[in-house]
């Protein structure tokens, strides 16, 4: 109950600050197994793709989150684990990274994750790191949606205490697939470019 009030508080006061409404551009919030793949500029980006979602994905969705930062104390870790669903990973320490990655996947639910691997200051996602590759390769029958988040790196960029009162936006494209022998870089600057498309769509509306 407490994770319930503190997960309408925290989406409806980002919603009032920032908006993070969703635009599905080449998609539909169909309750299907999705790896959502999305660029990175802010902490607030796993909260923003989380609300722009309805609340039957939501439940059933888990963004993928650095361990060294939500699970660095008692009331970081409840909010990555209880209100936003999320599954922690420890970057640079694990033998095997995606193994929470696969364990969602395997019980048939679905990921967010940001392939970049950390925050970027640009508008447009650096490259992508392998593990989107990887997750493409051995769960074939998940959706590899691009999502676009618009103004979130203005919106609280780095070393900020509260969001800007910039209006952000979650843009879900048309789903990509891997191509059977497709190179490995190949296929991460695709998934790359399809972000990248629909940030040159958001700017020109």
């Amino acid at each position: 109950m407490i994770a319930w009030i503190v997960r309408q508080v925290i989406f409806s006061l980002t919603r009032f600050l920032v908006g993070g409404h969703a635009r599905w551009r080449g998609c539909g919030p169909e309750p299907v197994q999705r790896i959502y793949f999305a660029n990175h500029g802010s902490h607030l980006d796993t909260v923003i793709l989380c609300a722009a979602l309805p609340e039957a994905l939501r439940r059933t969705t888990h963004p993928v989150a650095a361990a060294d930062y939500w699970g660095r104390n008692a009331l970081t870790r409840f909010i990555a684990l209880k209100v936003l669903n999320a599954v922690l990973v420890d970057r640079g320490r694990s033998r095997d990274p995606l193994g929470p990655l696969r364990d969602v996947l395997d019980s048939g639910e679905s990921l967010i994750i940001f392939p970049e691997g950390t925050r970027g200051k640009a508008s447009l996602p650096g490259p992508f790191k392998a593990g989107l590759q990887h997750l493409a390769r051995d769960y074939p029958q998940a959706q590899l949606v691009p999502v676009y988040l618009a103004n979130l790196a203005r919106a609280y960029p780095k070393g900020a205490i509260l969001p800007a009162p910039i209006s952000c936006v979650a843009n879900f494209g048309t789903p990509v697939s891997l191509v059977d022998g497709e190179d490995k870089q190949v296929f991460l600057d695709r998934a790359r470019l399809a972000v990248c498309d629909m940030a040159e769509g958001a700017a020109a509306e």
